[in-house]
């Protein structure tokens, strides 16, 4: 019990520094009213941190290496450089390390320190996946922000512009983008594609073509927008449905994936040294790596069974 609660505080200390070195410190008094700011030079350990963000920043410029690309980044929602989240997962990776030397050893302390990089994929793929959502449920308000602003008299661009300014994110960084993109001269048929593809969502396609058909040959295009909409809402309805039924499923799949890992975590903490064997025998990491095998096969074909498509 001592051993973890040793672990809680040590890994909450760890948290609280990530978040004093990396959040930024900027005055909070309204940008109207500020005098010209003037960044400070900061403590040792500021000063420490940037110039090696800055060093791996060129590292990684000059050699050309995309491990987290901005495009990844962009999806998720993450605002920060790709020097910047290395040095994070670095972090992360070193703080998986220390507690896998407490809790597993040398191997312990290898395993957790290589899955960092993976686990930080992950995480960028669950939080891209989580801005589509957003994303896909606000195109409807969207549509009518679109359709509204046309019938006031306004160009398709000015009432994309005025959708930014309405709706919230993502839909208002995705559309503030395609602004910023026919600003600088491309194509509008253009931006909106891209965006259809860096969301992956298919209703978007549909208004990216009625829009580039409208600017073609003409018409309503607020109509026909409305008319979009109707159709939008009707496929998001059968969304609903589908994920209701299938919601009973993935309850499953999340508890026979968890069960395993919630049982050994049980073991620990009831009997520590029952579990010994399993983390220093060659055949028990043998039967983690197995299991770990075993588990991801079968979450995956769960997930296929699951994932209706209409």
């Amino acid at each position: 019990m001592i051993l973890f609660v040793g672990l809680a505080l040590m890994l909450s200390a760890i948290l609280l520094f990530g978040v004093a070195v990396i959040l930024p410190k900027t005055p909070e008094v309204p940008l109207d009213r500020r005098r010209p700011y003037q960044v400070g030079p900061g403590s040792h350990l500021t000063r420490f941190t940037g110039s090696t963000t800055d060093v791996l920043h060129r590292v990684l410029t000059q050699r050309n290496v995309r491990l987290f690309n901005r495009e990844q980044l962009d999806d998720a929602g993450v605002r920060m450089s790709q020097a910047d989240f290395v040095v994070l997962v670095i972090a992360g990776a070193v703080v998986g390390a220390l507690i896998g030397l407490v809790v597993g050893g040398i191997i312990g302390a290898i395993l957790l320190a290589v899955l960092a990089p993976f686990v930080a994929r992950l995480v960028l793929r669950f939080r891209a996946g989580k801005r589509r959502d957003r994303f896909d449920d606000q195109l409807g308000d969207t549509l009518q922000l679109l359709s509204g602003g046309l019938r006031a008299g306004h160009s398709i661009l000015r009432a994309i512009d005025a959708a930014a300014t309405e709706s919230i994110s993502p839909t208002s960084e995705e559309m503030r983008r395609v602004i910023t993109e026919t600003s600088l001269g491309r194509d509008l048929q253009a931006s909106l594609n891209d965006t259809a593809e860096r969301m992956r969502n298919e209703d978007f396609v549909w208004i990216a073509q009625a829009i580039q058909i409208n600017r073609e040959v003409g018409g309503n295009l607020a109509d026909v927008l409305d008319q979009v909409n109707d159709t939008i809402r009707e496929r998001s309805e059968i969304k609903g449905h589908i994920k209701s039924l299938a919601a009973e499923g993935k309850f499953s799949a999340y508890i026979l994936m968890a069960l395993p890992v919630g049982i050994v975590i049980m073991l620990m903490i009831v009997n520590p040294g029952y579990m010994n064997v399993m983390f220093t025998n060659p055949l028990g990491w043998g039967m983690i790596v197995g299991s770990a095998v075993l588990m991801t096969i079968g979450g995956l074909w769960m997930r296929k069974i699951i994932d209706l498509k209409f």
